[in-house]
C-alpha cells in the first residue's frame, strides 16, 4: 500500500520506515509534489497532527498519515508539548530549543517529563487517530549523537541511557513515535 507521511522532517522520514519495513511504501511530500511548510496553528497535538494530514489529503487526493510529537514537562505544566520544535523561536533549532528548556527546569527539582506522539491516518476520507508515550526524566547534561530534538536529554523510564545514546533498533523497541506507529501498522494490516 502506498501512504504519504506529511513530513519534511528526514530523521522522521528514517525512523518511521525503519518502523513500518517492507509492509507499506513510503511517499514523500516531496514526492507527492508538496512544496508547503504545512501549517500547525492548533493548541494540542493531536489537534495538529489531524490537520496536517487533513492538509494533505484535501489539496493532493492521496491517502497519508501525519504525526505531531510533543514533549511534555510536568513542572513546566506541559511545555514545551505542542510548540516542542518552536519552543525557543521559529528558527526549530534543537540546540536553543534544548537551552532554553534546560534552563526553563533548572530551578526545579521534578524533572519528569513525557514525549507524546499523536498519528492521524486518512484512509479514502476517513481519518483515524492513534497515540504513544514514553515516560521519562530530563538530565542536566546533553549524552548522545543519535536521535534527535530534545533525544539528548530524556532518559526514559527504567533506563539509563538517554534516545540520543540508544540505536534506532533499541529506541524503535520503546519510543512514543514507536508506540504509535506500532497501532497504525496494526491497523493498516487489519484493512
Amino acid at each position: 500500500m502506498k501512504l504519504c507521511f506529511a513530513t519534511n522532517n528526514v530523521n522522521k522520514l528514517i525512523e518511521v520506515q525503519a518502523l513500518l519495513g517492507d509492509h507499506f511504501e513510503l511517499l514523500t511530500l516531496a514526492e507527492i509534489g508538496c512544496e508547503a511548510d504545512i501549517p500547525e496553528p492548533y493548541e494540542t497535538i493531536a489537534e495538529n497532527s489531524r490537520g496536517k494530514a487533513e492538509y494533505v489529503f484535501q489539496n493532493f487526493n492521496v491517502n497519508c498519515f501525519a504525526d505531531d510529537t510533543g514533549l511534555e514537562v510536568t513542572t513546566l505544566n506541559g511545555e514545551p508539548g505542542v510548540r516542542s520544535a518552536r519552543y525557543a523561536g521559529p528558527q526549530r533549532e534543537p540546540a536553543d530549543n534544548i537551552a532554553l528548556l534546560l534552563q526553563n527546569l533548572a530551578p526545579f527539582a521534578n524533572k519528569q517529563a513525557r514525549f507524546l506522539t499523536v498519528i492521524t491516518l486518512v484512509i479514502d476520507g476517513a481519518y483515524h487517530q492513534f497515540e504513544g508515550s514514553v515516560e521519562g526524566t530530563i538530565i542536566p547534561d546533553k549524552r548522545g549523537n543519535n536521535g534527535f530534538g530534545y533525544d539528548p536529554i530524556f532518559v526514559p523510564d527504567d533506563y539509563d541511557k538517554t534516545f540520543a545514546e540508544m540505536t534506532l533498533a533499541e529506541k524503535s523497541k520503546l519510543s512514543h513515535r514507536a508506540r504509535a506507529f506500532s497501532k497504525l501498522v496494526d491497523f493498516l494490516q487489519s484493512i
